[in-house]
């Protein structure tokens, strides 16, 4: 990876000094030439941008660069939990901050266990939003990889066909420096096979624009809740928990999130473009 220059990098560095250890001298006045033009010094592709961490998973790490913009790419599916399905995951949200009580709703920061005190708050921030399932990984892209890394993924998604996913199965998951765990439904079942397929399509481009792969072993899922740190223990016998309780529950009283494929999008920086979206 390139090493860019810091804010602490300097334009106008002092003159070098000479061999006996003096600075040059000064010309007369009436030698000296006028100042460039700005535009000189600022062309129009100059572009300084600072990328800080983020709080949710998969941020990318600071860029600070002159020349050459780095942006956070990532592409996912964009999933909404259904009406029928928000009671339950109501449920198990409450029992995992009563287990996890410094978890945060993904995104949005809040601290869960003073959001699950009032359903009508719970249901508006955390279980009404768009969740993600990342078909990539989330990297720093150059600004002139933008328009070829978007047009060849809307080539290769041109024909897609509506598909179910189930997301059946809670999971912890952490990212790969450790510094944050998540609480998290994944599909292990329907949909697994052709979220992988697109999984590898989106690999393909990337390879193409010099970027990292997706993992080995793929787990899709979409992302309720953080703490910061590794937590797996603790999100660990939370999820014993809950699934005791769900399996002591009637069929009746559980319900399967089950969600249609419709909607792929990549989102750059802080501009969302669609890849792929279905009618309905």
């Amino acid at each position: 990876m390139a090493n860019y220059a810091s804010d602490s990098d300097s334009d106008g560095d002092a003159p070098a000094a000479t061999e006996g250890g003096a600075a040059p001298g000064l010309p007369e006045s009436s030698a000296l030439l006028p100042p460039p033009p700005l535009d000189l010094l600022q062309p129009p592709n100059f572009i300084t941008r600072q990328w800080s961490r983020g709080v949710a998973s998969g941020a990318s790490p600071m860029w600070k660069g002159t020349m050459l913009c780095m942006s956070a790419s990532l592409i996912s599916h964009a999933v909404v939990i259904p009406s029928e399905a928000r009671k339950h995951v109501a449920h198990v949200m409450k029992r995992a901050a009563s287990f996890v009580p410094d978890l945060y709703t993904v995104d949005a920061d809040y601290a869960l266990s003073e959001l699950c005190k009032d359903e009508q708050k719970l249901d508006r921030v955390l279980l009404s939003r768009e969740f993600h399932v990342s078909l990539g990984r989330t990297v720093a892209i150059q600004v002139h990889q933008i328009e070829s890394l978007v047009a060849m993924l809307r080539q290769k998604f041109r024909s897609q066909q509506r598909y179910w996913m189930d997301f059946n199965k809670w999971e912890h998951f952490i990212n790969d420096d450790c510094t944050r765990s998540f609480l998290s439904l994944e599909v292990t079942s329907t949909g697994l096979p052709e979220i992988s397929k697109q999984i590898t399509m989106v690999d393909d481009v990337y390879r193409l624009h010099g970027l990292p792969e997706f993992y080995k072993n793929p787990r899709p899922h979409i992302s309720l809740a953080w703490a910061l740190g590794d937590v797996s223990y603790k999100l660990k016998q939370a999820i014993k928990e809950i699934e005791k309780t769900l399996s002591s529950m009637g069929k009746s009283q559980q319900c399967n999130l089950r969600c249609k494929f419709s909607h792929i999008v990549c989102k750059i920086g802080k501009k969302m473009y669609d890849i792929c979206k279905l009618a309905d």
